[in-house]
């Protein structure tokens, strides 16, 4: 889900980072956020609404919106479209107003 040629833009190669989502093993590159690395991996659901548990996305990426909450790293509530990725994050899909249990 990467777009990797542009006819204007030009890509320098970036460093892999690995972390984790809901116990799986998924690759980022460097300058990545959270949500991006993600949606790149081919991640939609990065959330539910609290009461009716409709699934969340990506939504502003603007760190604006609490679509892209998430439990990272044993934190709730992390805005991930704006958290940097980081090596050996844990990344938790958070359900509702994320206590951690």
């Amino acid at each position: 889900m990467r777009i990797k040629e542009h006819p204007i833009l030009g890509f320098k190669p970036r460093e892999t980072i690995k972390f984790t989502f809901d116990g799986k093993t998924y690759q980022g590159l460097a300058g990545d956020t959270v949500a991006s690395a993600l949606h790149a991996a081919g991640v939609r659901k990065l959330s539910e609404s609290i009461h009716r548990k409709r699934p969340r996305g990506f939504y502003c990426a603007i760190g604006n919106c609490a679509s892209c909450n998430m439990i990272v790293n044993g934190a709730p509530n992390v805005r991930t479209c704006i958290t940097p990725l980081e090596e050996g994050m844990d990344v938790r899909m958070q359900h509702g107003k994320g206590r951690v249990e």
